[in-house]
């Protein structure tokens, strides 16, 4: 009986664990899109353009996109 409660406990965890990376894994997917964004899509997802030695989005939906 207590092998048993041992081996639910043990399979819902990793069940958790396994639903928390693939909703990290959805969620940066959904996040980006292609990878490139423009500096005017940048702005209106709520980002910044950093256009100095990174060449990337800072914040906002396209958050460390490279801007093309």
């Amino acid at each position: 009986m207590r092998i048993r409660r041992i081996l639910a406990a043990v399979i819902a965890t990793a069940a958790l664990a396994g639903l928390g990376l693939t909703g990290a894994a959805t969620a940066t997917a959904q996040g980006g899109g292609s990878g490139f964004t423009t500096p005017s899509q940048c702005r209106e997802g709520g980002g910044e353009p950093y256009l100095h030695n990174t060449v990337k989005c800072w914040g906002g939906k396209y958050d460390g996109l490279t801007v093309d």
